[in-house]
């Protein structure tokens, strides 16, 4: 019996770099109807605690799968990297799809054998990343580049100019002096700065975008688990827990969609911040 459905896939971030995978998911999965969120209200994820990364990616979780969706990409290296075991073991009946550094590709193209890895601390030290250098990278020198700011600047919509080359210059320049001729993007924000990091490395170096990939494997999942949507005109929600219109305004920019999003503020339990209850989603769907 066929599962096929036309319920959505729920995507999150902290939030708009989730929005470089969303893009990828719709360009190769045009049927496919998306939820996507983001919390801009805890942007970014990188620098918080652990404990706090996994409260988020719950509450969010919930909220998705109480919307309906039926997979959820966890659209956020961060997220990928500290919560999605533990959300794989909350959510178990939910197919739920994190990313990983694209550490195994960049292994099998460097020729210099020096494998460059831009991401935030906590991607560094969650167990995923951890896992697929010991298993992919064991034959290469893999450097790796803290990128503090980066992601911020990218929500602030700082993509181009003097500021945005010296910073990416700060962290491009000591992968390229160990040797590096292979950059690893390792979040979701950083193929928003992807021309730039490009023209500033020059063309010997590649640099690695993730979201195709993901958007490939995704459609292998719901190939291999007949969950494909019907044929048909998808629809697309968005949340976020910033403000609705600056969500709009960002999302216009970076990705040519107007998003029409709802503003979703976080419900807190007897007045705890570690208690969240999930958002709950509710706004009409945009077709495209």
């Amino acid at each position: 019996m066929s599962l096929a459905s036309p319920v959505p896939i729920g995507i999150f971030d902290s939030g708009l770099g989730g929005l470089s995978v969303w893009r990828q998911i719709v360009r190769q999965l045009p049927d496919e109807s998306t939820v996507y969120f983001a919390d801009r209200a805890h942007v970014p994820y990188g620098g918080r605690q652990p404990q706090e990364i996994r409260a988020y990616s719950e509450a969010i979780c919930t909220a998705l799968t109480e919307a309906g969706c039926k997979v959820i990409v966890v659209a956020c290296n961060t997220a990928s990297a500290v919560a999605l075991h533990h959300l794989r073991e909350r959510f178990p009946d939910c197919l739920i799809l994190g990313l990983e550094p694209a550490v195994k590709p960049a292994v099998a193209i460097t020729r210099s054998g020096v494998v460059g890895v831009m991401a935030t601390p906590a991607t560094f030290q969650g167990r995923l990343y951890r896992a697929t250098v010991g298993r992919h990278a064991a034959s290469v020198q893999v450097v790796e580049q803290v990128c503090l700011g980066l992601a911020d600047l990218v929500e602030a919509g700082d993509l181009a100019g003097a500021r945005t080359d010296a910073l990416l210059l700060s962290f491009l320049q000591p992968m390229l002096a160990a040797g590096a001729d292979t950059i690893v993007l390792g979040c979701t924000h950083y193929p928003f700065v992807i021309e730039a990091i490009r023209r500033l490395v020059g063309p010997d170096v590649a640099v690695i975008d993730p979201a195709p990939a993901v958007a490939r494997h995704l459609g292998s999942l719901l190939h291999h688990y007949a969950m494909q949507a019907p044929a048909g005109s998808a629809c697309h929600r968005f949340f976020t827990t910033g403000e609705a219109g600056q969500f709009d305004r960002d999302a216009l920019r970076l990705i040519a969609v107007e998003t029409a999003s709802a503003s979703i503020p976080w419900r807190v339990l007897d007045g705890s911040e570690g208690e969240l209850l999930p958002p709950c989603l509710q706004s009409p769907p945009r077709p495209f």
